[in-house]
């Protein structure tokens, strides 16, 4: 190894954090594969390409003794945090040998730059310093970094920032998503990883490492406080082991500690950031029993500086979350003794406050290596018995589904989370019910106790005095009030009181669906409906210019029974075995003629905007990708052209405010009310989107002459607004003491004899977040009008949190509208959600085929 390592500031050619100068993803990768080269305390892992083809980097530091020996301290790591069959006294010899292992990651959203160009400093120092502390980290820490979370957005970021600089518009927002389909919402992607990048994460977390403890670097908003950090606020929830929260009041301490010491103000604490969140890495972590963090440093203008008047500074509503009682006005406080004055803020301030943050939490796990490992014992312990007292003592995924294919696909992200399943090889009872062979059962004592109810257990939103102001007002939660895995993919799960007997084995992966065409037929090969892959087999069909059919009556055929909306593919054996192959799914031999209607391939388009994008449109592209549709993506100028009938048979308008489709002057009034006191982000003019009234008209033509317009969620107010349906949104502008849902899964009826609902069940789970619920006015028109789901009369809640019931109990949720020779279709709730809500995909799908 060489005697010299080289320093960030000598390959950068600047000090990391300095004003105007972001180095740039290639450049930091090739900066940690000369710090490999250089020294025997790192080791650099490529996990594999990003989304767009950027390597994505795992980052491990430890002293050169443990770097030899990695291997076997990630094997003590594992058996400490699944101590079954492990003795007391033997858990204490592995504590004694192993080492306390932190994982850190850096820059998940984009344009929160700050963690990534921190990481290359941050490892220098660990390097390159020689004093007590740092030999202590070393041999008592295994330090795994991802200095990049998100690779893509953050070459996208650099490269925009700098086409800028020395612009009006130099450290203005990226115009688009920072990652090809998910933006903002990669950190809501961890308990459904459908991102590769979430998918490595997991690896590294849930598989091969275990951590004790795990922070996550982010920016938030630039006039409050300078830098929140461990603990979280109320609520918490409730099934995280009690020592995890203890444990983030002490790492949190110590943080808050280190960067007084180091004469940093503004820090704050147990404030704005709840204990009940989505489920992102920082906030899942807590229920696999690892110590879940994240900090959130108060922005600057990307690497330029910015100027902040002291009379700016706020607390109180500051961001509009939960706790926000728990930081009432910018004065000193308890968790926020010492306000920052305002001034100058720049990159380099926020490089400095998370590398403090980020050596403190290594401080304070070599320091205390024996009691981390002890913890984490102790965390996993007491959750086996835990679940091996609670009721239900498990969850049965039986194997009788609405739709088989996605139960597979439920047990295969639970094993990506380390869940351990068991599968029956002969039936076997629980209480009154028998379950078939091939139904998985997770029993509840295991480690992963938490996570297991939270992923499969019924969940309510607590309504309480963190959740509400004195006048009852409610706070918004941090994202939805809910992640009930199952409830959102469809997935029926029973939980279980007893713990059966019966011939179980482990589930190390769940295998792929054999796809196959079985029988004989001169008719045709029937695909049952109720299946999502069907739908990408039938896309691959119609590749191939094969003729398919759709059946618009229950059929029975060879003594199964196929409801409304099954396939038929008629022609080459071969080109059918094929698609069903690739798409896991099984044609049968039809006996007997049915009832059917040609399935034609739809051209689809879907709207994209600028200013910053819609996290939903890219999500809808990247469900729709999955699943084999094509489209075409369109902007402003293509909207306005005369000429859409000419193109597109389906028009898709992704969850978005009316206001924000349209633009200009509605956009600026809508902005006011929603920020007000703040300017609309700046942004060239080429990049300020809007169809204006001239797109409305092309929109309204594009229908009158017979086209369709499909809205999704919040963008069903376009329709109605600009549109003139005689439909009614029945809680918009409601007070949220009358009607608030927010993220929660509610009971829904469909009409599966009508195309939009094939292959729906009668009764299913909808996810709820700033949705719709619906009227149909009295007119002399109402025949136009088709409910297609609706919610019940009551006991509308599945999980989640519901105020107002009665407002939305027997309201229409989905309907479809003939306007001139179009029609409009309208789903109040996002039927796609961030490719989370399995269970509603197919009244997405529906509406693309004909």
């Amino acid at each position: 190894m060489n005697n010299k390592v080289t320093s960030p500031e000598d390959f950068f050619g600047f000090r990391m954090g300095s004003d105007k100068k972001i180095a740039r993803w290639d450049k930091i990768v090739e900066y940690f594969n000369k710090l490999q080269q250089q020294s025997d305390r790192i080791k650099v892992i490529d996990m594999g390409s990003s989304t767009e083809g950027n390597p994505f980097l795992l980052v491990i530091i430890s002293s050169a003794a443990n770097m030899k020996n990695l291997e076997h301290l990630k094997e003590i790591n594992a058996k400490i945090s699944d101590p079954r069959g492990l003795s007391e006294e033997e858990a204490m010899g592995l504590i004694a040998e192993g080492k306390a292992v932190i994982c850190q990651s850096m820059s998940l959203h984009a344009t929160e730059i700050g963690g990534t160009q921190m990481a290359p400093e941050l490892a220098y120092d660990l390097l390159t310093r020689e004093d007590e502390e740092t030999r202590r980290i070393l041999d008592n820490v295994v330090f795994l970094m991802i200095p990049c979370f998100n690779p893509d957005g953050q070459i996208m970021v650099t490269d925009w920032y700098e086409k800028n600089v020395g612009t009006e518009y130099e450290g203005c927002g990226l115009p688009w998503l920072y990652h090809k389909y998910v933006g903002h919402d990669n950190n809501r992607d961890a308990f459904q990883t459908n991102m590769v990048e979430s998918q490595y994460m997991a690896k590294v977390m849930f598989k091969d490492w275990h951590p004790q403890a795990y922070q996550d670097h982010h920016h938030m908003g630039s006039y409050g406080a300078r830098l929140y950090i461990a603990p979280y606020c109320d609520p918490i929830h409730p099934y995280a082991d009690p020592l995890i929260w203890r444990e983030h009041s002490w790492y949190g301490a110590h943080m808050a500690y280190k960067l007084e010491e180091a004469g940093k103000t503004g820090i704050l604490n147990a404030a704005i950031f709840s204990g009940w969140a989505h489920l992102g890495f920082h906030w899942i972590g807590n229920y696999h029993n690892i110590a879940s963090m994240l900090t959130e440093s108060a922005s600057a203008k990307l690497a330029t500086p910015m100027y902040i008047h002291k009379e700016q500074l706020q607390g109180g509503e500051y961001g509009s979350l939960v706790g926000t009682e728990l930081f009432p006005h910018y004065k000193p406080q308890t968790t926020f003794p010492h306000p920052w004055p305002g001034g100058w803020w720049r990159l380099r301030d926020i490089v400095e406050q998370q590398k403090i943050s980020s050596w403190a939490l290594l401080d304070m796990a070599a320091r205390n290596k024996e009691t981390v490992l002890w913890n984490a014992y102790q965390k996993a312990k007491r959750q086996v018995e835990r679940g091996g007292c609670c009721k239900p003592a498990a969850y049965v995924i039986p194997k009788c589904q609405n739709d088989p294919l996605t139960a597979e696909k439920l047990v295969e992200k639970l094993l990506v989370q380390g869940v351990e399943i068991k599968r029956a090889t002969e039936g076997f009872c629980a209480g009154d019910t028998v379950y078939e062979a091939g139904s998985y059962i997770v029993f509840l004592d295991q480690p992963k106790m938490g996570l297991v109810k939270t992923l499969l257990g019924r969940t309510y939103y607590p309504d309480d005095a963190w959740t509400r102001k004195q006048d009852k007002t409610p706070y918004r939660p941090y994202d939805t009030a809910t992640d009930t895995m199952a409830e959102f993919m469809g997935v029926r799960v029973d939980p279980i009181e007893c713990h059966p007997e019966g011939p179980f084995e482990t589930v190390v992966k769940t295998a792929s669906p054999a796809g196959r065409v079985s029988g004989e037929s001169k008719i045709g090969f029937v695909l049952d409906g109720r299946l999502n892959d069907g739908f990408k087999a039938i896309n691959l069909l119609l590749n191939e210019g094969a003729k398919v059919q759709r059946i618009d009556e229950e059929l029975i055929s060879d003594g199964v029974t196929y409801p409304p909306g099954s396939f038929i593919a008629v022609g080459s054996r071969s080109v059918v075995e094929k698609a069903a192959r690739d798409a896991g799914v099984e044609f049968r031999a039809l006996k007997e003629k049915a009832k059917a209607h040609e399935v034609r391939r739809l051209r689809v388009a879907m709207y994209q905007h600028y200013w910053g994008g819609n996290i939903d449109e890219g999500w809808t592209r990247w469900v729709l990708e999955q699943f084999g549709f094509p489209y075409t993506t369109i902007m402003d100028v293509d909207i306005k052209k005369s000429s859409l009938n000419e193109n597109f048979d389906v028009i898709v308008l992704p969850s978005d405010n009316p206001a924000v489709i349209v633009g200009g002057e509605e956009l600026e009034k809508w902005w006011k009310e929603k920020r007000p006191g703040f300017p609309l982000p700046v942004l060239p003019p080429e990049y300020r989107s809007g169809i204006g009234q001239e797109g409305v008209d092309s929109l309204k033509k594009f229908v009158e002459d017979g086209g369709t317009i499909f809205t999704l969620g919040e963008a069903c107010d376009f329709a109605t607004e600009k549109l003139g349906l005689a439909v009614r949104n029945v809680v918009k502008d409601l007070n949220p003491k009358d009607f608030y849902c927010p993220g929660s899964t509610l009971r829904t009826e469909f009409d599966r004899c009508h195309p939009l609902a094939y292959g729906m069940p009668d009764e299913g789970f909808v996810l709820f977040w700033g949705g719709m619920a619906f009227d149909i006015s009295p007119s002399e028109f109402n025949e136009r009008y088709e409910p297609v789901a609706r919610y019940p009369g009551r006991d509308v809640l599945q999980s989640g949190w519901l105020i107002g019931e009665e407002k939305i109990a027997g309201k229409i949720a989905m309907l479809s509208a003939e306007f001139g020779k179009g029609k409009v279709i309208m789903i109040g709730f996002r039927p796609q959600h961030r490719a989370q809500t399995h269970g509603t995909f197919k009244l997405l799908f529906n509406a693309l085929i004909n």
